[in-house]
């Protein structure tokens, strides 16, 4: 057998929401992939997890779980402050590792996360499901032939009309406490938009940030007693970029407005806008406007590109990378760099003025959270 036809035999931390959803991606949908344990603290949920998909092993400790040289790659589905030991304590034990979005709850932990990976020459991957959607796969290929001349700004947006975890009606109120999550709106949706568009941007250095920080819309009181909500339902900022480059941000847990347009890359050349997918450019004194049927193109990729699978979504390509059939996109980077900017629109909430990348580096504080008992 050859190492792109193996099968990856991977461990999975964490079997609550998020760990269930990796779980079911990797059974349905990933081609490659033998998932040999499962570990979480809370053991019944983790059997039953484990008798559903047939798992053979259940780990309460994973360390435990992390001696054991038949598994090579470690899924960390676990809370954003969580990330950042468990996913070190796994490059540590000679694990490639995938973890959930964001990278982590600080900038500095996920830069220590990224550190490590790169001193030991370990991969790791950060879950950016955007990245392999039609509008991005799209975009970047009229970006790479060119087709937008020098890109000069980009605006990340993300709307939910009322869309706060807990006190809107779903998910758990984890997900609106600060010292598990680490942030909102930003933290929750806005990592995957802004991280689609510095991938579209080439993932350029960050200069300086300013931003605001907002919890504003009405909330039922009871809701908003029993959650402890502390976090952002909407997060704004403008980022400086190098080589002449901005991106402006705006973010929605809840807003009282019916839309956002859709986030936007212009170029000297042409611009695109990815929902709805346009693309716009002129000729001569014509101005241009073009839609795509983004269907026939999926379809395209998948009928006649190589390796085309790959692409999919996120656990597909992680899967593999690790086989070797491509290389693994920059997802850790991209993760790291929305981190920096994330963290520095709050910081910049703080300050109450713009702020730097030195300054991110210099006043980031780890939030990182070990696991009880481990």
């Amino acid at each position: 057998m050859s190492d792109e036809d193996r099968k990856i035999r991977v461990g999975v931390i964490g079997t609550g929401q998020i760990g269930k959803w990796h779980l079911e991606t990797y059974f349905t949908k990933v081609q490659g992939v033998d998932v040999v344990a499962v570990c979480d603290i809370n053991q019944v949920e983790a059997q039953r997890v484990a008798e559903k998909y047939g798992i053979p092993t259940v780990y309460t400790n994973y360390h435990e779980m992390l001696k054991r040289e038949d598994i090579e790659a470690v899924d960390v589905a676990l809370h954003n402050n969580l990330h950042r030991p468990v996913s070190i304590d796994a490059l540590e034990a000679g694990k490639d590792v995938y973890c959930e979005k964001p990278m982590a709850g600080s900038y500095i932990d996920a830069l220590a996360m990224f550190e490590t990976a790169q001193r030991l020459n370990r991969k790791i991957s950060i879950q950016l499901s955007t990245l392999f959607s039609n509008e991005i796969r799209a975009a970047k290929e009229l970006i790479d032939a060119g087709k937008l001349g020098k890109i000069y700004h980009a605006r990340s947006t993300g709307f939910r009309r009322r869309g706060r975890p807990y006190v809107d009606g779903y998910g758990s109120a984890t997900f609106v406490q600060k010292d598990i999550s680490a942030g909102g709106a930003l933290y929750d949706m806005g990592v995957y938009h802004i991280a689609s568009m510095l991938y579209l941007l080439g993932n350029p250095k960050v200069l300086r940030m300013s931003g605001k920080l907002y919890q504003e819309t009405a909330i039922d009181p009871e809701r908003f007693q029993k959650s402890g909500y502390n976090v952002e339902e909407l997060g704004v900022g403008f980022v400086r970029l190098q080589g002449n480059i901005s991106l402006d941000i705006i973010e929605s847990w809840a807003i009282n407005l019916d839309k956002f347009d859709g986030s936007v890359v212009v170029g000297s050349q042409g611009g695109i806008r990815l929902d709805p997918f346009g693309y716009f450019w002129s000729e001569g004194d014509m101005v241009m406007n073009a839609s795509a049927d983004l269907g026939d193109f999926a379809w395209r990729k998948g009928a006649i590109r190589p390796y085309n699978d790959a692409y999919s979504g996120p656990q597909q390509h992680w899967i593999a990378a690790l086989q070797g059939r491509v290389p693994l996109l920059p997802t850790a980077e991209l993760a790291l760099n929305t981190m920096l900017i994330s963290h520095g629109i709050n910081l910049s909430e703080a300050l109450d003025r713009e702020v730097t990348t030195e300054e991110v580096h210099q006043k980031s504080v780890s939030t990182a959270v070990h696991i009880k008992n481990q």
